[in-house]
């Protein structure tokens, strides 16, 4: 069966090598009251949909003629193409996509329809106390929380906007009793699911809920062995429940990711750590956050890596990553990874961290000019994050309000917040706008608004950007007062 990123990438390709394409599209994918008359012939293109209007009929034509000849440049045949397709998440990927470029015009990287992945803090109610949590989660949910029905209205708003994707994360989203509920929903809705969790909650029974509930992937924090797990999240006894977690989760045949964040406190360990997850617990995929000193996190950012040692790490990563003779997975949210494998000329390329192997294999040998396409962060411009009142953020990591799901628009929002369009204007970045590398990358934009309060500034954990990291008063981000650590998360920045 064909690689279903291979069909998206491939499909993008065919529309971004013809100028007239790219005109018919900018039709094709404008939505009208009914949705999207994209989706509506990809659908028809594999048998599903019904009677189709006029203008459908004519967007269907458009599509088949593409993807027939797209189908025919690449290879494949007919029959894959439509095998593919019948995925809804594959095709309202491609929707996604092709939309964007559409109301966009081809860009460098590339801004979507909407966001592909919202990362959703679906509460601040967690039973850990982590050192780095960038949400400031306590043993409560706050008072302001969406209801059950607020959150499938929610729902609702992402599947009308083209949304793909659909990542739970908290606190702990597992302590919220309509969880599973909330992600059958989103399930039914035909998103994909995922969810992030410190795994201590998660028994067999959980697991097999959660798979029952259409989740198809679940990704678990490990940061280090049992003491250092322990100390950094602390709770004695998180480690032993966080490995029973993933152990469930494999043997209920879900999906399974260890995360993990890199600091002081654990870099030696992640060598080790890898062949652990690898031979011992059996996950797919083991993914490196790139620490943020955000929320409690101001509070050991002392602990951060230095450029030298960030490179260094996603280096070996990498080298994981292309070791034919190691089963897992290797990624990093740090977006300096995109160049550590863009380096390695004939490896896969990892163009961005919610990636799989298909991706890279995909992009194995590709042109830069595909690299930069998809480019790195994808901070507010794949992706966002939501808290769990409703508040729309441009990354988890960056906390600054652009919106509500409740008063606003998905779509609206995405189109037209003066704070996403700062930042995906990649050449007013400071440091970063002046690399080589700045659409494969872009540099964190979570980092370079926790260091120097500046969405456009540079990223210091990058070598090439050493000498902002060497400038870092780190006096003058430790010892925030706990109520200034709070009013961090008020600024607001709404559409116009």
């Amino acid at each position: 069966m064909m690689h279903e990123a291979d069909l998206v990438a491939n499909t993008v390709k065919r529309w971004l090598g013809n100028p007239i394409s790219r005109s018919l599209l900018k039709w094709v994918s404008k939505r009208t009251e009914k949705g999207s008359k994209l989706e509506v012939a990809l659908k028809k293109y594999v048998g599903e949909a019904e009677k189709l209007s006029f203008q459908e009929k004519l967007a269907y034509l458009i599509v088949k003629l593409a993807l027939d000849r797209g189908s025919e440049s690449f290879g494949v045949s007919k029959e894959q193409m439509i095998e593919s397709l019948k995925l809804p998440v594959v095709r309202r990927g491609i929707a996604n996509i092709l939309e964007g470029i559409g109301y966009y015009g081809v860009q460098r990287p590339q801004t979507t329809a909407a966001p592909f992945l919202i990362v959703w803090n679906f509460t601040k109610q967690c039973n850990l106390r982590c050192k780095h949590c960038y949400e400031n989660a306590g043993s409560k949910p706050s008072p302001d929380e969406l209801t059950t029905e607020e959150a499938k209205k929610a729902i609702d708003e992402f599947a009308d906007a083209g949304v793909v994707a659909l990542s739970f994360s908290g606190g702990e989203p597992l302590m919220r009793k309509d969880f599973f509920e909330v992600a059958k929903y989103a399930a039914d809705k035909e998103f994909y699911v995922s969810v992030a969790s410190n795994g201590t909650l998660i028994t067999e029974s959980v697991a097999r809920k959660m798979k029952e509930a259409g989740v198809e992937y679940v990704e678990i924090s490990l940061d280090g062995f049992e003491r250092t797990h322990d100390e950094f999240r602390g709770i004695r006894g998180a480690w032993r429940r966080a490995v029973e977690g993933i152990k469930n989760c494999v043997k209920v045949g879900l999906d399974t990711g260890v995360a993990t964040t890199a600091t002081h406190y654990n870099l030696k360990e992640i060598p080790k750590l890898i062949d652990f997850v690898e031979k011992e617990l059996h996950a797919r995929r083991f993914i490196v956050f790139n620490f943020i000193p955000v929320s409690r996190g101001r509070e050991i950012v002392d602990q951060d890596l230095t450029p030298e040692e960030r490179e260094e790490l996603l280096e070996f990563l990498y080298s994981k990553l292309i070791d034919e003779d190691c089963r897992l997975d290797v990624f990093s949210t740090a977006p300096q990874y995109a160049v550590t494998s863009f380096k390695f000329a004939f490896g896969p390329v990892v163009a961005t961290h919610f990636t799989n192997r298909d991706a890279m294999e995909m992009l194995k040998g590709r042109t830069k000019s595909l690299t930069e396409f998809i480019g790195g962060c994808g901070a507010g411009r794949l992706y966002c994050g939501m808290e769990p009142n409703g508040d729309i953020e441009p990354c988890v990591f960056i906390p600054i309000k652009v919106g509500n799901i409740k008063e606003q628009r998905l779509i609206d929002i995405w189109r037209n917040s003066p704070i996403l369009k700062q930042i995906r204007n990649r050449d007013s970045f400071k440091g970063c706008g002046e690399c080589e590398y700045k659409y494969i990358c872009g540099g964190c934009r979570a980092r370079a608004y926790a260091y120097f309060n500046d969405l456009q500034g540079p990223d210091p954990g990058c070598r090439l950007n050493e000498r902002y990291w060497r400038e870092i008063a780190f006096d003058a981000l430790k010892g925030y007062p706990a109520s200034e650590v709070k009013e961090e998360r008020k600024i607001t920045v709404t559409s116009p």
